[in-house]
């Protein structure tokens, strides 16, 4: 069985979750490769919905093992607070397995994020201040705290105090804070490392040794390409690599042990916190995606950004991950409008048409979106199942995306529920009932 790499197309929150939830049930292994609890995984079970943020999206099935591997963040008061209130809902959560080599954020971590974000002002990127950047910066500089640590009270106090040394001016309208006493760090993160400890593990070996034995393991991003630090929108991006080629690296595998990669995108597009976004409607249309897709940040609440379906930037994202597939969500959320706008090029400030995805900031933030126009649907599609049931619209729409990325879409989603999709083409054995 492959190694299966899910990744967001867009600018995040185009419903991974529920993509992974979906193939999960099969799989031997699902593996969180990179992000923290910035993200936010929304999974519709029976009615019931679970808000996931660190835990990979696999945890609803009895013995799939749940990674989170040595490229996550791992916030381990948010982690035992997720781990808690799943277990009060009755989910059985001794299959998560925790990386020792994955990077912990402090408490000082998210003081700099949110004083750096302040600093910055009207320039300020959209962060989550949950410290994820900031922890990141602290891995590059190897100044990182590792889970490993938690369960050494000497080396943790060292590496603590090793980290605080070069931060002491940015740091310094904190002094007084009670957050930044050493010893109650070292105390407080100590007692983390006892709770979390059944579930520290070499995630790598256990990820070999599915695939040695041909289990299927499944790779889960968090965030999305645009958002991909070297190839997004930066700096508006995230602090990780949110992309297919990260999860070898975030998850210690071989580039050979991923058969397949499956790109998720929204059926239009949306955008949280600053950042260019070409096909940003700010409009009735726009309110209509808002308010019918229920555009709010799982992790943060806020509000998204919402615009029409932006394929030049999708069709990067599907060159950039080497996409086999594609899997549309949301598709619902366009019934009732008339036409339907997608953008097929892009034009810059001085006129000139760019048909590829620009790779100048400059020209990006001065893009506007040229549009092509096809006719609108109605209706509630949330009861198909087959692809004939779909209205003729919708599957011409389905068509000229797959047609314009060179991708085959295999599912639809058509609803938040997790039996509301619909399956195109020949599907994979993964899925055969």
């Amino acid at each position: 069985m492959p190694g299966i790499v899910i990744v967001g197309t867009q600018w995040g929150d185009e419903g991974k979750g529920k993509i992974v939830d979906l193939l999960a049930e099969r799989a031997d292994a699902v593996v969180r490769f990179q992000g923290g609890n910035n993200a936010g995984h929304t999974i519709v079970r029976d009615g019931e919905e679970f808000k996931l943020h660190l835990i990979p999206s696999g945890i609803l099935y009895r013995g799939v093992t749940c990674i989170i591997g040595n490229g996550v963040v791992v916030d381990p008061a948010v982690l035992i607070s997720e781990l808690d209130g799943l277990r009060r809902r009755g989910v059985d959560v001794t299959g998560v397995k925790l990386s020792a080599n994955a990077h912990v954020i402090m408490p000082y971590h998210v003081m700099l994020d949110s004083a750096g974000e302040a600093k910055l002002g009207k320039l300020a990127i959209g962060t989550t201040k949950r410290g994820i950047g900031p922890c990141y910066a602290d891995k590059a500089a190897r100044l990182g705290i590792r889970v490993q640590d938690l369960l050494d009270p000497k080396i943790l106090r060292k590496k603590i105090l090793a980290a605080l040394e070069p931060k002491k001016q940015m740091l310094r309208p904190f002094a007084r804070d009670p957050r930044l006493d050493l010893h109650a760090i070292a105390e407080q993160y100590t007692a983390y490392g006892h709770r979390l400890e059944p579930h520290i593990a070499d995630t790598a070996r256990l990820c070999w040794e599915i695939l040695d034995r041909d289990g299927l393991v499944l790779f889960e991003g968090a965030q999305a390409a645009m958002l991909d630090l070297d190839h997004g929108t930066y700096p508006f991006v995230s602090s990780s690599n949110p992309i297919a080629g990260a999860a070898c690296v975030g998850a210690g595998v071989g580039p050979t042990d991923i058969s397949e990669v499956w790109g998720v995108a929204k059926a239009y597009t949306t955008r949280v916190g600053a950042g260019p976004f070409p096909t940003e409607l700010d409009d009735e249309v726009g309110k209509h995606l808002l308010t019918k897709g229920h555009e709010y940040g799982t992790t943060t609440g806020r509000e998204r950004r919402t615009g029409w379906l932006d394929l030049v930037a999708l069709r990067y994202a599907v060159r950039l991950n080497r996409l086999s597939a594609l899997v549309i969500t949301k598709l619902d959320v366009l019934a009732g409008l008339d036409p339907i706008r997608v953008a097929v090029r892009y034009r810059g400030g001085d006129g000139a048409v760019f048909d590829e995805f620009p790779y100048h900031q400059s020209i990006l933030h001065a893009a506007e979106a040229e549009y092509d126009e096809l006719p609108g649907f109605d209706g509630d599609i949330g009861a198909c199942r087959d692809e004939s049931e779909l209205p003729q619209e919708a599957r011409d729409y389905l068509a000229y995306i797959e047609d314009f990325v060179g991708v085959p879409i295999k599912l639809v989603g058509v609803g938040p529920g997790r039996d509301q999709i619909v399956a195109r083409g020949e599907q994979p054995a993964l899925l055969a009932a």
